[in-house]
């Protein structure tokens, strides 16, 4: 079994702000994977559903953000749930935004809702840190809780749209493969052929460079 738990504030007035980016993640895994409707259990909304032949739990702690920890702890707790097969999703200043790493075990870095998961359940669980971007020391609070800008959207919506697709790697623990797999979907390969050009394009593009150079010579 695996627990992915997105790290947020409760509320409409939180919902798109740059701290609440793991419920944001979770929201977006629930969506493509058709998992059952979110209930409230364990101080915060769970919903199950199944990634690659895994059960699988999604939680959003309702605790606010400083004590995400209560939750957490009780969900994985009532499973029995070993720190490995806990999965924390949240904002991360040290990332530029956009980016974003899984790393098992560490410190809080300062994050309060990391902070409150360790005093729970120890550190040594996986996290997915999704990257913001950092403001400057002064400004990191009011940073935080402001929503994402306009101009944020045009790699927020595609981030979380990845974290969705590669989302299976993490219930098979391949890590490095999850990262792998939103980095491809981020960024395609330089010789893809682009997405408003069929293959049948692209070769009769090619076929046409071809004769011109042999003209040419």
């Amino acid at each position: 079994m695996l627990l992915l738990v997105g790290l947020g504030n409760p509320g409409p007035e939180h919902q798109r702000q740059r701290h609440n980016i793991g419920f944001m993640a979770i929201d977006a895994i629930a969506d493509r994977y058709r998992f059952a409707p979110f209930r409230k259990r364990f101080q915060g909304e769970l919903a199950e559903g199944v990634l690659d032949g895994v059960k699988t739990l999604l939680l959003k702690p309702q605790t606010y953000m400083n004590l995400s920890g209560r939750s957490v702890g009780e969900a994985a707790h009532f499973y029995k749930l070993p720190p490995a097969s806990v999965v924390v999703l949240h904002d991360e200043l040290d990332l530029a935004p956009g980016k974003l790493r899984v790393k098992l075990g560490g410190g809080h870095a300062g994050h309060n809702g990391l902070r409150s998961v360790d005093a729970a359940i120890g550190p040594d669980y996986r996290r997915l840190r999704l990257g913001i971007g950092h403001p400057g020391k002064e400004r990191v609070l009011g940073f935080v809780l402001q929503n994402f800008s306009k101009d944020e959207q045009t790699w927020l919506e595609p981030l979380l749209e990845a974290v969705a697709e590669a989302a299976p790697a993490l219930a098979r623990q391949d890590d490095i493969g999850f990262m792998n797999k939103v980095a491809l979907r981020l960024t395609p390969p330089r010789n893809e052929a682009p997405r408003n050009e069929t293959p049948r394009n692209a070769a009769e593009k090619t076929t046409k460079s071809a004769k011109a150079a042999q003209t040419k010579e």
